[in-house]
Protein backbone atom coordinates (compact mmCIF):
# COMPACT_ATOMS: atom_id res chain seq x y z
CA UNK A 1 0.00 0.00 0.00
CA UNK A 2 1.00 3.70 -0.69
CA UNK A 3 1.86 6.15 2.23
CA UNK A 4 -1.13 7.91 1.61
CA UNK A 5 -3.81 4.75 1.89
CA UNK A 6 -1.85 4.16 4.96
CA UNK A 7 -2.16 7.50 6.64
CA UNK A 8 -5.98 7.68 5.05
CA UNK A 9 -6.40 4.12 7.05
CA UNK A 10 -4.98 5.94 10.27
CA UNK A 11 -7.51 8.62 10.00
CA UNK A 12 -10.46 6.39 9.51
CA UNK A 13 -9.76 3.99 12.66
CA UNK A 14 -9.27 7.28 14.37
CA UNK A 15 -11.96 9.35 13.28
CA UNK A 16 -14.71 7.09 12.76
CA UNK A 17 -17.98 8.91 12.65
CA UNK A 18 -16.29 12.07 11.45
CA UNK A 19 -17.57 11.79 7.91
CA UNK A 20 -16.75 15.31 6.77
CA UNK A 21 -13.48 15.23 8.21
CA UNK A 22 -12.55 12.02 6.90
CA UNK A 23 -14.13 13.56 3.14
CA UNK A 24 -11.75 16.63 3.55
CA UNK A 25 -8.64 14.62 4.19
CA UNK A 26 -9.19 11.55 1.50
CA UNK A 27 -9.67 14.65 -1.18
CA UNK A 28 -6.23 16.45 -0.09
CA UNK A 29 -4.21 13.32 0.70
CA UNK A 30 -5.02 11.44 -2.67
CA UNK A 31 -3.89 14.92 -4.44
CA UNK A 32 -0.55 14.48 -2.92
CA UNK A 33 0.85 11.55 -4.24
CA UNK A 34 2.81 12.76 -7.04
CA UNK A 35 4.29 15.59 -4.67
CA UNK A 36 5.54 12.85 -1.87
CA UNK A 37 6.77 10.69 -5.16
CA UNK A 38 9.12 13.72 -5.05
CA UNK A 39 10.05 14.22 -1.67
CA UNK A 40 10.86 11.18 0.58
CA UNK A 41 11.79 13.28 3.73
CA UNK A 42 7.70 13.91 3.92
CA UNK A 43 7.25 10.39 4.58
CA UNK A 44 10.15 10.00 6.63
CA UNK A 45 9.21 12.83 9.18
CA UNK A 46 5.68 11.37 8.87
CA UNK A 47 4.44 14.86 7.59
CA UNK A 48 0.71 13.21 6.71
CA UNK A 49 0.09 12.16 10.01
CA UNK A 50 1.33 15.13 11.92
CA UNK A 51 -0.84 17.67 9.05
CA UNK A 52 -4.14 15.62 9.56
CA UNK A 53 -3.86 15.71 13.43
CA UNK A 54 -5.11 19.02 14.95
CA UNK A 55 -2.42 20.70 17.00
CA UNK A 56 -5.49 21.92 19.93
CA UNK A 57 -9.41 20.74 19.98
CA UNK A 58 -11.20 23.21 22.32
CA UNK A 59 -14.29 21.91 23.44
CA UNK A 60 -16.43 24.00 26.63
CA UNK A 61 -20.16 24.24 27.44
CA UNK A 62 -21.76 27.98 27.05
CA UNK A 63 -24.74 28.82 29.48
CA UNK A 64 -26.86 31.06 28.40
CA UNK A 65 -30.58 32.68 29.34
CA UNK A 66 -33.13 34.07 26.96
CA UNK A 67 -35.24 37.13 27.37
CA UNK A 68 -37.84 34.97 29.69
CA UNK A 69 -34.86 34.17 31.81
CA UNK A 70 -35.17 30.28 30.99
CA UNK A 71 -31.54 28.47 31.07
CA UNK A 72 -29.88 26.87 27.57
CA UNK A 73 -26.96 25.25 27.30
CA UNK A 74 -25.02 25.04 23.94
CA UNK A 75 -21.73 23.34 23.08
CA UNK A 76 -18.75 25.61 22.36
CA UNK A 77 -15.43 25.05 19.82
CA UNK A 78 -12.38 26.12 18.40
CA UNK A 79 -10.28 23.65 16.53
CA UNK A 80 -6.83 25.12 16.32
CA UNK A 81 -5.36 22.49 13.70
CA UNK A 82 -1.66 24.06 12.36
CA UNK A 83 0.30 26.90 13.09
CA UNK A 84 3.17 25.94 10.75
CA UNK A 85 3.33 29.82 8.82
CA UNK A 86 1.29 32.21 11.68
CA UNK A 87 -1.06 32.24 14.47
CA UNK A 88 -4.46 29.99 13.70
CA UNK A 89 -7.06 31.87 11.67
CA UNK A 90 -10.73 31.18 10.74
CA UNK A 91 -14.41 31.99 11.48
CA UNK A 92 -16.74 30.93 14.13
CA UNK A 93 -19.99 29.26 12.75
CA UNK A 94 -23.27 29.04 15.02
CA UNK A 95 -25.35 26.66 13.26
CA UNK A 96 -27.62 23.63 14.58
CA UNK A 97 -25.56 21.36 12.44
CA UNK A 98 -22.10 22.60 14.02
CA UNK A 99 -20.24 19.32 15.66
CA UNK A 100 -16.98 18.38 15.28
CA UNK A 101 -16.47 16.73 12.24
CA UNK A 102 -17.72 19.67 10.73
CA UNK A 103 -15.16 21.97 12.75
CA UNK A 104 -12.25 20.27 11.88
CA UNK A 105 -12.81 19.80 8.14
CA UNK A 106 -13.24 23.38 8.09
CA UNK A 107 -10.08 23.73 10.41
CA UNK A 108 -8.11 21.34 7.72
CA UNK A 109 -9.26 23.02 4.57
CA UNK A 110 -8.42 26.20 6.47
CA UNK A 111 -4.74 25.24 6.72
CA UNK A 112 -4.42 25.16 2.58
CA UNK A 113 -6.25 28.11 2.09
CA UNK A 114 -4.27 30.27 4.25
CA UNK A 115 -0.90 28.58 2.72
CA UNK A 116 -2.70 29.93 -0.63
CA UNK A 117 -3.00 33.37 0.14
CA UNK A 118 0.55 33.47 0.44
CA UNK A 119 -0.37 35.42 4.43
CA UNK A 120 0.98 34.28 6.83
CA UNK A 121 -1.45 32.87 9.00
CA UNK A 122 -2.04 29.43 10.34
CA UNK A 123 -6.34 27.82 10.15
CA UNK A 124 -8.60 26.80 12.69
CA UNK A 125 -12.34 26.99 13.28
CA UNK A 126 -14.58 26.81 15.83
CA UNK A 127 -18.39 28.06 16.39
CA UNK A 128 -21.43 26.30 18.18
CA UNK A 129 -24.11 24.19 17.57
CA UNK A 130 -26.36 27.74 18.91
CA UNK A 131 -28.89 28.43 16.02
CA UNK A 132 -29.41 32.74 15.96
CA UNK A 133 -32.14 32.32 13.69
CA UNK A 134 -35.30 33.92 15.86
CA UNK A 135 -33.12 34.98 18.42
CA UNK A 136 -33.27 38.43 19.92
CA UNK A 137 -30.48 40.91 19.88
CA UNK A 138 -29.98 40.43 23.68
CA UNK A 139 -30.53 36.90 23.36
CA UNK A 140 -27.84 36.56 20.76
CA UNK A 141 -25.40 38.81 22.76
CA UNK A 142 -26.19 36.93 26.00
CA UNK A 143 -25.03 33.79 24.17
CA UNK A 144 -21.78 35.48 22.50
CA UNK A 145 -20.51 37.00 26.10
CA UNK A 146 -20.95 33.30 27.40
CA UNK A 147 -19.12 31.84 24.88
CA UNK A 148 -16.46 34.74 24.01
CA UNK A 149 -15.63 34.27 28.50
CA UNK A 150 -14.49 30.56 27.76
CA UNK A 151 -12.97 31.15 23.93
CA UNK A 152 -10.78 34.34 25.27
CA UNK A 153 -8.14 32.32 26.95
CA UNK A 154 -7.61 30.48 24.05
CA UNK A 155 -7.43 33.11 21.52
CA UNK A 156 -4.43 36.54 20.63
CA UNK A 157 -3.93 38.48 17.85
CA UNK A 158 -0.21 36.62 18.11
CA UNK A 159 -2.01 33.05 18.91
CA UNK A 160 -5.67 32.34 17.06
CA UNK A 161 -7.36 35.31 15.36
CA UNK A 162 -11.11 33.96 14.68
CA UNK A 163 -13.55 35.73 11.97
CA UNK A 164 -17.16 34.89 10.94
CA UNK A 165 -19.04 32.30 9.48
CA UNK A 166 -22.53 30.89 9.00
CA UNK A 167 -24.32 32.18 11.47
CA UNK A 168 -21.59 34.58 12.73
CA UNK A 169 -22.25 38.61 11.19
CA UNK A 170 -21.41 41.96 12.17
CA UNK A 171 -23.67 41.97 14.76
CA UNK A 172 -22.15 38.74 16.33
CA UNK A 173 -18.60 39.91 15.85
CA UNK A 174 -19.72 43.56 18.05
CA UNK A 175 -20.68 41.45 21.12
CA UNK A 176 -17.82 38.94 20.50
CA UNK A 177 -15.30 41.50 20.69
CA UNK A 178 -16.72 43.41 23.23
CA UNK A 179 -16.48 40.43 25.40
CA UNK A 180 -12.88 39.94 24.93
CA UNK A 181 -11.70 43.43 25.33
CA UNK A 182 -13.80 43.59 28.78
CA UNK A 183 -12.24 40.20 29.98
CA UNK A 184 -8.70 41.02 28.74
CA UNK A 185 -9.24 45.41 29.13
CA UNK A 186 -7.18 45.67 25.81
CA UNK A 187 -8.36 46.72 22.45
CA UNK A 188 -6.33 44.39 19.79
CA UNK A 189 -7.11 42.91 16.37
CA UNK A 190 -8.19 39.67 18.13
CA UNK A 191 -10.71 39.23 15.82
CA UNK A 192 -11.38 40.21 11.56
CA UNK A 193 -15.05 40.93 10.06
CA UNK A 194 -15.10 44.54 12.63
CA UNK A 195 -16.93 47.17 12.02
CA UNK A 196 -15.42 49.82 9.95
CA UNK A 197 -15.10 52.58 12.58
CA UNK A 198 -13.01 49.72 15.55
CA UNK A 199 -10.71 48.17 13.58
CA UNK A 200 -12.45 46.98 10.68
CA UNK A 201 -11.21 46.51 6.80
CA UNK A 202 -13.07 48.06 3.97
CA UNK A 203 -14.07 44.99 1.06
CA UNK A 204 -14.21 41.95 4.45
CA UNK A 205 -17.72 41.61 4.03
CA UNK A 206 -17.46 41.88 0.07
CA UNK A 207 -14.50 39.73 0.16
CA UNK A 208 -15.07 36.05 -0.16
CA UNK A 209 -17.93 36.55 -2.37
CA UNK A 210 -15.48 38.91 -5.12
CA UNK A 211 -12.97 36.73 -4.46
CA UNK A 212 -15.10 33.97 -6.01
CA UNK A 213 -15.98 35.92 -9.38
CA UNK A 214 -12.68 37.27 -9.32
CA UNK A 215 -10.82 33.80 -9.21
CA UNK A 216 -13.55 32.40 -12.29
CA UNK A 217 -12.36 35.57 -14.20
CA UNK A 218 -8.56 34.13 -13.59
CA UNK A 219 -10.08 30.52 -14.64
CA UNK A 220 -11.62 32.08 -17.92
CA UNK A 221 -9.08 34.02 -19.18
CA UNK A 222 -7.52 30.52 -19.86
CA UNK A 223 -9.71 30.02 -22.35
CA UNK A 224 -9.52 33.72 -23.06
CA UNK A 225 -13.21 34.16 -22.05
CA UNK A 226 -14.61 36.62 -19.40
CA UNK A 227 -17.89 36.50 -16.73
CA UNK A 228 -19.42 39.74 -19.40
CA UNK A 229 -22.87 38.00 -20.69
CA UNK A 230 -22.79 34.85 -18.79
CA UNK A 231 -25.80 33.57 -16.91
CA UNK A 232 -25.04 32.46 -13.62
CA UNK A 233 -26.35 30.55 -10.75
CA UNK A 234 -25.59 31.17 -7.64
CA UNK A 235 -26.98 29.29 -4.21
CA UNK A 236 -27.19 30.68 -0.38
CA UNK A 237 -28.78 34.23 -0.17
CA UNK A 238 -25.94 35.35 2.56
CA UNK A 239 -23.57 37.18 2.90
CA UNK A 240 -21.36 35.44 0.32
CA UNK A 241 -24.38 35.03 -2.46
CA UNK A 242 -24.92 38.69 -1.94
CA UNK A 243 -21.68 39.94 -3.05
CA UNK A 244 -21.01 37.61 -5.68
CA UNK A 245 -24.13 38.76 -7.61
CA UNK A 246 -22.46 42.09 -6.97
CA UNK A 247 -19.71 41.64 -8.74
CA UNK A 248 -21.23 39.29 -11.15
CA UNK A 249 -23.03 42.23 -12.30
CA UNK A 250 -20.20 44.59 -12.18
CA UNK A 251 -18.38 42.68 -14.51
CA UNK A 252 -21.11 42.14 -16.85
CA UNK A 253 -23.03 38.84 -15.95
CA UNK A 254 -26.40 37.78 -14.95
CA UNK A 255 -26.72 36.22 -12.15
CA UNK A 256 -30.92 34.55 -11.58
CA UNK A 257 -30.64 32.78 -8.26
CA UNK A 258 -30.48 32.53 -5.09
CA UNK A 259 -31.75 30.09 -2.16
CA UNK A 260 -31.89 29.12 1.47
CA UNK A 261 -32.56 26.29 3.30
CA UNK A 262 -36.32 26.61 2.03
CA UNK A 263 -35.87 26.36 -1.34
CA UNK A 264 -34.53 28.40 -4.69
CA UNK A 265 -35.84 31.61 -6.20
CA UNK A 266 -35.42 32.03 -10.09
CA UNK A 267 -35.37 35.07 -11.68
CA UNK A 268 -35.19 34.85 -15.72
CA UNK A 269 -34.58 38.95 -15.69
CA UNK A 270 -31.39 38.89 -13.43
CA UNK A 271 -31.01 39.95 -9.84
CA UNK A 272 -29.77 43.59 -10.91
CA UNK A 273 -28.65 46.18 -8.45
CA UNK A 274 -32.00 47.18 -7.35
CA UNK A 275 -33.21 43.68 -6.58
CA UNK A 276 -30.11 42.84 -5.08
CA UNK A 277 -30.82 46.13 -2.82
CA UNK A 278 -33.93 44.27 -1.47
CA UNK A 279 -32.13 40.94 -0.91
CA UNK A 280 -29.88 42.96 1.59
CA UNK A 281 -32.50 43.90 3.25
CA UNK A 282 -34.42 41.23 4.15
CA UNK A 283 -31.60 39.06 4.56
CA UNK A 284 -29.24 40.99 6.76
CA UNK A 285 -31.93 43.01 8.69
CA UNK A 286 -35.59 41.41 8.44
CA UNK A 287 -34.02 38.26 8.70
CA UNK A 288 -36.54 36.65 6.40
CA UNK A 289 -36.89 34.12 4.09
CA UNK A 290 -36.22 33.83 0.51
CA UNK A 291 -39.14 33.00 -0.75
CA UNK A 292 -40.85 36.75 0.17
CA UNK A 293 -38.46 37.82 -2.88
CA UNK A 294 -41.49 36.52 -5.38
CA UNK A 295 -43.75 38.87 -3.51
CA UNK A 296 -41.96 42.06 -4.72
CA UNK A 297 -40.44 40.50 -7.54
CA UNK A 298 -43.56 38.32 -8.60
CA UNK A 299 -42.13 37.80 -12.63
CA UNK A 300 -39.56 35.53 -10.41
CA UNK A 301 -40.36 31.88 -9.78
CA UNK A 302 -40.26 30.14 -6.10
CA UNK A 303 -39.14 26.43 -6.14
CA UNK A 304 -39.78 24.96 -2.55
CA UNK A 305 -36.97 22.90 -1.42
CA UNK A 306 -35.14 23.24 -4.53
CA UNK A 307 -31.60 23.97 -5.24
CA UNK A 308 -30.82 26.05 -8.01
CA UNK A 309 -28.77 23.59 -10.10
CA UNK A 310 -30.96 22.41 -12.15
CA UNK A 311 -31.43 26.19 -13.55
CA UNK A 312 -29.96 26.41 -17.08
CA UNK A 313 -26.72 28.77 -16.57
CA UNK A 314 -22.86 29.07 -18.01
CA UNK A 315 -21.49 29.64 -14.77
CA UNK A 316 -22.07 28.07 -10.95
CA UNK A 317 -21.22 29.42 -7.67
CA UNK A 318 -22.45 27.06 -4.76
CA UNK A 319 -22.12 29.39 -1.63
CA UNK A 320 -24.26 27.88 0.82
CA UNK A 321 -23.14 24.66 2.70
CA UNK A 322 -20.52 21.79 2.04
CA UNK A 323 -22.07 19.03 0.02
CA UNK A 324 -24.81 21.11 -1.60
CA UNK A 325 -23.57 19.89 -5.13
CA UNK A 326 -24.85 16.03 -5.84
CA UNK A 327 -22.94 13.55 -8.53
CA UNK A 328 -27.14 13.73 -10.03
CA UNK A 329 -26.70 17.86 -9.77
CA UNK A 330 -23.33 18.10 -11.25
CA UNK A 331 -24.51 16.55 -14.11
CA UNK A 332 -27.46 18.32 -14.19
CA UNK A 333 -25.33 21.76 -14.59
CA UNK A 334 -23.32 19.65 -17.06
CA UNK A 335 -26.48 18.76 -19.28
CA UNK A 336 -27.55 22.26 -19.33
CA UNK A 337 -24.25 23.69 -20.50
CA UNK A 338 -22.71 24.78 -17.53
CA UNK A 339 -18.86 25.07 -17.88
CA UNK A 340 -17.36 26.85 -14.98
CA UNK A 341 -18.39 26.14 -11.06
CA UNK A 342 -16.22 28.43 -8.94
CA UNK A 343 -16.97 27.63 -5.12
CA UNK A 344 -17.80 30.26 -2.67
CA UNK A 345 -18.48 27.53 0.01
CA UNK A 346 -16.35 25.39 1.59
CA UNK A 347 -16.25 21.91 -0.21
CA UNK A 348 -19.94 22.03 -1.57
CA UNK A 349 -19.70 19.96 -4.29
CA UNK A 350 -19.57 16.10 -3.47
CA UNK A 351 -16.68 13.92 -4.25
CA UNK A 352 -18.60 12.11 -7.10
CA UNK A 353 -19.58 15.81 -8.46
CA UNK A 354 -16.36 16.60 -8.68
CA UNK A 355 -15.47 13.52 -10.99
CA UNK A 356 -18.17 14.99 -13.42
CA UNK A 357 -17.03 18.50 -13.89
CA UNK A 358 -13.42 16.94 -14.03
CA UNK A 359 -14.05 14.18 -16.81
CA UNK A 360 -16.51 17.02 -18.78
CA UNK A 361 -13.93 19.91 -19.16
CA UNK A 362 -15.65 21.81 -16.66
CA UNK A 363 -13.30 24.73 -15.02
CA UNK A 364 -13.56 23.96 -11.57
CA UNK A 365 -12.52 26.24 -8.65
CA UNK A 366 -12.50 24.23 -5.46
CA UNK A 367 -13.59 26.29 -2.28
CA UNK A 368 -10.09 26.40 -0.79
CA UNK A 369 -8.50 28.39 -3.87
CA UNK A 370 -11.98 30.31 -5.10
CA UNK A 371 -13.33 31.36 -1.64
CA UNK A 372 -9.76 32.28 -0.44
CA UNK A 373 -10.96 35.98 -0.64
CA UNK A 374 -12.39 35.93 2.85
CA UNK A 375 -9.78 35.08 4.65
CA UNK A 376 -7.39 37.08 2.37
CA UNK A 377 -8.69 40.32 3.32
CA UNK A 378 -8.93 38.88 7.10
CA UNK A 379 -5.14 38.97 6.50
CA UNK A 380 -5.27 42.52 5.43
CA UNK A 381 -7.55 43.67 8.29
CA UNK A 382 -5.11 42.32 10.77
CA UNK A 383 -1.89 43.71 8.77
CA UNK A 384 -4.06 47.11 9.31
CA UNK A 385 -4.45 46.63 12.67
CA UNK A 386 -0.84 45.81 13.76
CA UNK A 387 0.16 49.14 11.87
CA UNK A 388 -2.67 50.95 13.22
CA UNK A 389 -3.96 52.16 9.43
CA UNK A 390 -7.11 52.10 7.51
CA UNK A 391 -6.56 51.76 3.94
CA UNK A 392 -8.99 52.73 1.34
CA UNK A 393 -11.86 50.37 -0.62
CA UNK A 394 -9.46 51.05 -3.75
CA UNK A 395 -6.49 49.68 -2.47
CA UNK A 396 -7.90 46.31 -0.10
CA UNK A 397 -9.60 45.75 -3.80
CA UNK A 398 -6.81 46.12 -5.51
CA UNK A 399 -4.99 43.66 -2.65
CA UNK A 400 -7.79 41.12 -3.45
CA UNK A 401 -7.73 40.72 -6.93
CA UNK A 402 -3.51 40.47 -6.90
CA UNK A 403 -4.11 37.23 -3.99
CA UNK A 404 -7.03 36.17 -6.45
CA UNK A 405 -4.76 36.01 -9.32
CA UNK A 406 -1.77 34.81 -7.45
CA UNK A 407 -3.68 31.99 -5.97
CA UNK A 408 -4.90 30.88 -9.68
CA UNK A 409 -1.48 31.48 -10.80
CA UNK A 410 -0.04 29.06 -8.29
CA UNK A 411 -2.71 26.55 -8.80
CA UNK A 412 -2.70 26.56 -12.20
CA UNK A 413 1.17 26.12 -12.52
CA UNK A 414 1.37 23.20 -9.74
CA UNK A 415 -1.01 21.40 -11.65
CA UNK A 416 0.67 21.76 -14.72
CA UNK A 417 3.99 21.11 -13.46
CA UNK A 418 2.85 17.72 -11.59
CA UNK A 419 0.86 16.50 -14.63
CA UNK A 420 -2.18 17.75 -14.21
CA UNK A 421 -2.63 20.83 -16.46
CA UNK A 422 -6.43 22.73 -15.70
CA UNK A 423 -6.77 20.64 -12.23
CA UNK A 424 -7.17 23.23 -9.74
CA UNK A 425 -7.89 20.81 -7.18
CA UNK A 426 -4.73 18.82 -7.39
CA UNK A 427 -2.85 22.36 -8.07
CA UNK A 428 -4.23 23.93 -5.26
CA UNK A 429 -3.80 21.32 -2.81
CA UNK A 430 0.04 20.29 -3.50
CA UNK A 431 1.09 24.27 -3.77
CA UNK A 432 -1.18 25.04 -0.25
CA UNK A 433 0.26 21.71 1.00
CA UNK A 434 4.31 22.50 0.22
CA UNK A 435 4.37 25.82 1.84
CA UNK A 436 3.18 24.13 5.39
CA UNK A 437 5.15 21.08 5.43
CA UNK A 438 8.45 22.58 4.60
CA UNK A 439 7.65 24.81 7.62
CA UNK A 440 6.84 21.81 9.27
CA UNK A 441 10.40 20.55 8.49
CA UNK A 442 11.97 23.21 9.57
CA UNK A 443 10.68 23.51 12.86
CA UNK A 444 11.22 20.08 13.70
CA UNK A 445 9.08 17.26 15.57
CA UNK A 446 6.88 19.59 17.85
Amino acid sequence: MSYTTDVLELIERRNPSEPEFLQAAREVLESLEPVLDRHPEYQEQCILERITEPERVIMFRVPWTDDKGNIHVNRGFRIEFNSAIGPYKGGLRFHPTVNLSILKFLAFEQVFKNSLTTQPIGGGKGGSDFDPKGKSDTEVMRFCQSFMTELAQHIGPDTDVPAGDIGVGGREIGYLFGQYKRLRNEFTGVLTGKGLNWGGSRIRPEATGYGAVYFAENMLSTRCDSIAGKVCTVSGSGNVAQYTIEKINDLGGMAVSLSDSSGTIYDPDGINADKLAYVMELKNIRRGRIKEYVEKFPKAEYRAGARPWGIKCDCAFPSATQNEISAADAAKLVENGCFLVSEGANMPTEPEGVDIFQANGVLYGPGKAANAGGVAVSGLEMAQNAQHVTWTREEVDMRLREIMKAIHTQAYEVAEEYGRPGNYVVGANIAGFIKVADAMLDQGLV
